[in-house]
Order: structure tokens, then sequence, then C-alpha cells
């Protein structure tokens, strides 16, 4: 038998880190992943999924992933039946994910917990190569 999901998606909101009891992290995030299809009822065009990471997982998650940014998760689906603080049973089913990986680079303005690095001592950057003009390539010339 197997229980395997693939999705790609955007954070719906910044994903919550927690420790448990035992001292293990563990992240829960919520993606949405656009329909192949969009619905003319009106209805949503994209579907919502509640994913949770534990253990590095989860620590890469929490501190380079952040609402808007767009991730591939690669999991398992899970369900859980609990009782509510009225008494009513519930179940939930979420996707416990082995990897996690962001597919974007996060904005100048996201808080995402990635910062650019600093130009180096004396303020310039290491120049790139530049290619020369097409009229002036020619790869039979020795160099």
């Amino acid at each position: 038998m197997v229980n395997r999901v693939v999705l790609i998606g955007r954070l719906v909101r910044d994903p919550e880190l927690r420790t448990t009891s035992t001292g293990k992290n563990v992240v829960e995030f919520s993606i949405a992943v656009n329909k192949r299809i969009k619905p003319q009822d009106g209805s949503p065009d994209a579907d919502f999924f509640r994913i949770k990471a534990w253990g590095q997982t989860a620590d890469y998650v929490a501190n380079y992933l952040a609402k808007g940014r767009l991730v591939a998760v690669d999991g398992r689906l899970d369900t859980r039946k609990f009782q509510d603080k009225d008494g009513n049973n519930r179940e939930i089913v979420e996707i416990v994910a082995d990897n996690v990986n962001g597919l974007d680079r996060p904005r100048d303005d996201d808080g995402g917990g990635y910062t650019r690095p600093e130009p180096a001592a004396g303020g310039a950057r290491p120049r790139q190569p530049v290619a020369p003009a097409a009229d002036e390539y020619d790869p039979f010339a020795d160099e």
C-alpha cells in the first residue's frame, strides 16, 4: 500500500512553530493549491491543505518560509480524531511532510528569514563576466 502526497502551492499564512513536551519541534502551516480547471460556479479556484512537519524540516519551514511563498511538499496523508471543547467528535485530514522545499525567492520586503548578502569590504560587488556581443563572438578564435 502507498500513502504519498506531492503538492505545490503557496503558504496561506506564516508557519507556526512549537515544541512538544518531549523537546521535538513541530510546525503547522497551510497551503493553497490552484485547481487545474477554474470552476464556473463561483466556488474557490484553489484547494487548501493543512500541513505538519517535524524536526529539521520544521526548523527549515519556520526559519525560511513565510506567507505567500511557493513551496513543494512531499509527505503522507494522516487522519486524527478528537473531541473539541464542546464535546463534539471531530476528524482532521492533514499532510505530514517529509520534505518541504521553497520554490521561489523571498521578496525584499518579505521577513521570511532570508537576507541578501552584503557587498564585500570596500563596497564593490564581485564583477560578473560579460558575454560578448553576438557579432563579436568567434567560437574558433584562439584564446
